[in-house]
């Protein structure tokens, strides 16, 4: 599973919400698709120009994450690479475009159920229960006493 981690949420987040709000959203286009709208967050690039990039390598975005090489960085690597940066996995990859992992499908609202990928509704619901369980994820990591929360004694000075 992904590393849980604050740039990764929130990247979840805006995706979910540029979707809402209506951004382009075509399931079989490499830069307008589940994976190509997060990668428009992440890296700042156009559908446009990700769709030429995507095009520089085979297949769809499972693909692409599967056959990824960081020494030759072709363009479709760089994409790839942008996302495995923010943490996600050659495997998160594929079940962002297919929204297919069951830690995922178990916390949406309402239980357990099968989405449809080149559903809009569905990968705006998918993304952001991807992001409340990563912040769970990261929240569960973070540790502090009681005398962590209280303030610090400063000394007198003399």
């Amino acid at each position: 599973m992904a590393q849980a981690n604050i740039p990764l949420i929130e990247a979840l987040r805006e995706t979910a919400a540029r979707l809402r709000n209506g951004a382009h959203y075509a399931w079989g286009n490499h830069g307008a698709c589940n994976c190509g709208n997060l990668t428009q967050v992440v890296t700042k690039l156009s559908k446009e120009e990700i769709l030429a990039y995507a095009h520089t390598g085979i297949g769809e975005w499972t693909e692409l994450a599967e056959d990824y090489c960081g020494i030759t960085n072709a363009p479709a690597g760089l994409l790839i690479t942008k996302l495995q940066e923010i943490g996600l996995t050659p495997s998160d990859i594929h079940n962002l475009e297919y929204l297919e992992d069951k830690a995922v499908l178990q916390r949406l609202p309402g239980g357990f159920r099968w989405l449809q990928r080149n559903v809009r509704e569905d990968v705006i619901v998918y993304f952001e229960t991807f992001a409340d369980l990563l912040e769970e994820q990261l929240a569960d990591k973070i540790t502090f006493t009681m005398q962590d929360l209280l303030p610090q004694q400063q000394p007198e000075l003399v």
